[in-house]
C-alpha cells in the first residue's frame, strides 16, 4: 500500500487505451471532430461536434490560443562514409536565429541542441551533411540520441528546413507524413513570424476560418500567446509521486496586447479560457515569472498537478492526452481528477479518437 496520496500517485493517471482510437489522421474537416463538453463543477458531459463551441462558450469570454508555426525540424543527412543520420532540432528557431555567428564566405553558423538518430551513432567531432546549403557539426552526444549540434547554412535558415524537413509528428502516429500534413499539422491562425515549434498546439487544429468567424460576431474576443512547443511535450511521467517529476522548459512570448486583454477580463469577471495546455503554460507561466499577469518573454517550466492554483486560467478546451502525462495531471488539476477520467471513460465509449489527430474536450 502506497503512502503517497492518490491524486499524486502516478498510476491514478492511468486508463486503458486501445489502439485503434488512437488518431493516425486528421479529422476529414477541422470542425467536424468531436467535442466533449465537460462541467468540472458538477461532472456532467455532453456530447456534440465541435462547431457547436461557438454557442457553448460562455457570454464575454477571452479565447486565448497559442499562435506558435511547426517547423519542418526533421531533416535526414549523411555522414562522411555515407550512413544515413536523422537530425530533429529543439532549440526553438528564434533561439538559434539569436545565436547566429559569421562563419565566413556567405556562411552562418550556431550551437544548438537536437536529437540524432543513426544505425551507428554518429561521433563527436562529424560532420553530417544535409544538402549543398546545409550541414551540421557534432559537438557533445548524450543519452537518448540528445546532442549539441553546430547548425552551419548558407541563406535562410527557415526556409532551409522548410525545403529539406520533414514534420515531426508525434512517435504515436505510426506512418511517414506527408503534403497533407504540411496543411493539417498546423493551425488556421499560425503565424509565419512564429515560426520554430517541434509540435503542434493541437487543440486548436480544430478551429476553422469559419468558427473563428462566428465567435467574432457573437462578441468572443481573441487574444494570442506563443509557446514553442518542444518534443518534451511527448515525455513521460516516470516518478511514481508525480510531485517529483522535473518539468522541461519551454520558451513562451505574452504580449503586452494578451496581458492587458486577459488583466481587462479578469478585472470585469469574464472567463478566461485557454485553447489547449500550451496556452495554459503559457499564461500561467508568465504569472509566475512576473508576479502577476504581465508580458514576458523567456523559458518556462511551470508544472501544473492537482493542489497547485491556476492564478489566470478558468477553462480550457483541449484534446485527449497520453496516460500518465503531464499534460492529462494538469488537466486534471483544472477540472479534477476523478471527473477528467469519468470524462475520458466517456469518450472511450464514445468512440472518440485520442491524442494530437483525435478528438476535443471543452472544460467549462
Amino acid at each position: 500500500m502506497s503512502d503517497i496520496p492518490v491524486e499524486y500517485q502516478l498510476s491514478s493517471y492511468t486508463f486503458e487505451l486501445p489502439e485503434d482510437q488512437i488518431a493516425q489522421e486528421p479529422a476529414a474537416n477541422r470542425d467536424a471532430s468531436k467535442l466533449l463538453v465537460l462541467d468540472k463543477a458538477t461532472g456532467q458531459t455532453e456530447i456534440d461536434t465541435f462547431a457547436s463551441i461557438v454557442d457553448r462558450l460562455p457570454e464575454n469570454t477571452l479565447l486565448v490560443a497559442n499562435n506558435s508555426k511547426v517547423l519542418p525540424a526533421r531533416v535526414f543527412g549523411h555522414k562522411e562514409t555515407g550512413g544515413k543520420v536523422e537530425f530533429l532540432l529543439l532549440t526553438p528557431l528564434p533561439l538559434v536565429l539569436g545565436r547566429v555567428q559569421d562563419a565566413g564566405d556567405g556562411w552562418s553558423s550556431a550551437e544548438v541542441d537536437g536529437l540524432l538518430r543513426a544505425s551507428k551513432g554518429p561521433k563527436v567531432g562529424q560532420t553530417i551533411t544535409i544538402s549543398d546549403d546545409f550541414r551540421l557539426d557534432v559537438l557533445d552526444r548524450r543519452e537518448f540520441g540528445q546532442s549539441t549540434v553546430r547548425l552551419i547554412w548558407r541563406g535562410d535558415l527557415a526556409q532551409l528546413f522548410i525545403a529539406n524537413g520533414h514534420y515531426p509528428l508525434p512517435p504515436y502516429i505510426r506512418r511517414p507524413d506527408t503534403p497533407e500534413d504540411a496543411k493539417r499539422y498546423q493551425t488556421v491562425y499560425a503565424e509565419d513570424a512564429k515560426l520554430g515549434s517541434v509540435a503542434a498546439p493541437t487543440a486548436g487544429l480544430h478551429f476553422t476560418p469559419e468558427v473563428r468567424e462566428r465567435l467574432a460576431q457573437r462578441g468572443i474576443e481573441w487574444a494570442e500567446v506563443t509557446l514553442y512547443v518542444g518534443y518534451g511535450t511527448f515525455s513521460p511521467v516516470r516518478c511514481e509521486d508525480i510531485r517529483e517529476h522535473s518539468m522541461h522548459g519551454e520558451y513562451i512570448e505574452v504580449s503586452e496586447n494578451t496581458a492587458r486583454a486577459v488583466r481587462e477580463a479578469k478585472a470585469s469577471g469574464r472567463p478566461v479560457v485557454c485553447v489547449g495546455t500550451t496556452s495554459v503554460r503559457s499564461l500561467e507561466g508568465a504569472f509566475a515569472a512576473t508576479g502577476g499577469i504581465q508580458p514576458y518573454t523567456g523559458w518556462t517550466n511551470i508544472y501544473l498537478y492537482p493542489g497547485r492554483k491556476f492564478n489566470v486560467v478558468d477553462r480550457m478546451l483541449t484534446n485527449f492526452h497520453l496516460p500518465e502525462s503531464s499534460l492529462l495531471i494538469m488537466v486534471s488539476a483544472l477540472a479534477g481528477r476523478d471527473s477528467v477520467l469519468a470524462a475520458y471513460a466517456t469518450a472511450l465509449e464514445n468512440k472518440f479518437r485520442f491524442f494530437s489527430y483525435g478528438d476535443a474536450m471543452l472544460i467549462l
